[in-house]
């Protein structure tokens, strides 16, 4: 029919029947379309469509989850540097500890070894004097005795003398 409209030609009137015609041949058309290229296509873009909502979908839980180790990351660095920082200051305390100990330390030593020195001062100063009166004991003896010529007996003079260096020796 449409075929004879199109052979004969004939441009004049309303043909109801080539309008029929072209309408169920629209529809048939219409019909394999939709069976062979548009459910196939149709089921080709869910397909896509699905995969890249499953990939931003991915993609955003990646983000989240870099985002959140990046936070862990920041607290960890941040309780390290805190950790950090305490042990430093727990080494400056105990260093400071340790020098104030070896300084009293040191200073006691110093005092024990100043009162030991002098200590053995006073030690060696009363030999000193001890030895300095004997021989000017045994000195005023042998003086005495000369002069003297035996007299008095020997001890008694070194007893006289003794006792003379000793009132000479507490009037100082």
């Amino acid at each position: 029919m449409f075929l004879d409209y199109l052979v004969l030609g004939s441009g004049t009137g309303f043909n109801g029947g080539d309008i029929v015609s072209t309408l169920v041949i629209f529809l048939v058309l219409m019909l394999l379309l939709k069976k062979f290229a548009w459910g196939p296509l149709m089921g080709i873009m869910q397909q896509r469509e699905e995969l890249v909502a499953s990939e931003i979908e991915a993609a955003e839980k990646a983000r989240k989850d870099s985002h959140q180790f990046l936070e862990e990351q920041k607290s960890l660095l941040k309780e390290a540097r805190t950790e950090a920082q305490s042990i430093v200051e727990g080494a400056k305390k105990q260093g400071e500890m340790q020098k104030e100990e070896i300084l009293t330390a040191a200073r006691n030593e110093a005092n024990r070894l100043k009162e030991s020195a002098l200590r053995e001062i006073e030690s060696e100063k009363e030999k000193a004097i001890a030895a300095v009166r004997d021989e000017v004991v045994s000195l005023s003896v042998l003086a005495a005795s000369k002069v003297l010529s035996k007299e008095i007996s020997e001890a008694d003079n070194r007893a006289l003398i003794e006792e003379t260096i000793a009132k000479a020796g507490e009037a100082r």
